[in-house]
């Protein structure tokens, strides 16, 4: 009999959440990944989680689902482009209510799975500032775990782990390699290409780029130009 205690890893296919997966494999979890389709432009992001659940061992892997293109409102959902150049405030890559609804899907398949914590890979420190990413949403939805299901209401305690939080960008790759993380196999450019190659422009890439550099590691990361 298993007697790792289980746990859902929301896993996008990007660096971050890699690490989270590769961290929660670390700690002894049993692993249960989800990835979203929420009508992301960049939709090859959906078969490198595929492909990172695999190899770095997780026990399933599914995908669900809720198309956010209906409300749009984000350069990954809507016609609008993709900033290529550092701006101020929320970027327009911002999408309204996705990490809640990751969460939320994620809690879902937590309580039916009888597993208690969840793993995300959100960080606010080298990040886009998205409100989504910060302590003070982390600890309102796990809050919210406990009242709004009924494993929480009959007793059970959901955690929610975000063992990126308070790192860089550089910090999270060194973890990640330290454990084994294939980043060759990650994407996380806002608008890479079918074939999962990276603009090299856009915030996200040059938050990686970075990363890569102050780390000290070789950057695997392919170009489209």
């Amino acid at each position: 009999m298993n007697s790792k205690p289980r746990a859902v890893v929301l896993l996008s296919g990007g660096l971050d959440s890699a690490t989270t997966l590769a961290c929660a494999l670390a700690d002894g979890f049993e692993c249960h990944t989800l990835a979203v389709d929420y009508g992301q432009r960049h939709r090859s992001e959906l078969a490198a989680a595929e492909r990172l659940s695999t190899a770095l061992g997780a026990a399933s892997h599914r995908v669900v689902a809720v198309d956010l293109r209906a409300i749009g409102g984000s350069a990954l959902t809507d016609e609008i482009d993709v900033p290529e150049t550092p701006g101020e405030g929320i970027p327009v890559t911002y999408v309204p209510a996705r990490n809640t609804l990751m969460l939320s899907l994620a809690l879902g398949h937590a309580e039916v799975l009888d597993a208690g914590d969840l793993f995300i890979g959100v960080n606010a420190v080298d990040y886009s500032g998205y409100p989504d990413c910060r302590p003070q949403f982390i600890a309102a939805f796990e809050e919210l775990c406990r009242l709004a299901t009924k494993a929480g209401v009959e007793g059970a305690r959901f955690r929610i782990h975000t063992p990126l939080i308070d790192l860089t960008k550089a910090d999270i790759i060194r973890r990640g390699t330290e454990r084994g993380v294939d980043y060759s196999m990650t994407i996380s450019c806002y608008q890479a290409d079918e074939d999962g190659r990276a603009c090299g422009v856009c915030d996200s890439c040059r938050i990686r780029r970075a990363g890569f550099e102050t780390a000290g590691v070789d950057d695997p990361t392919r170009y489209a130009r």
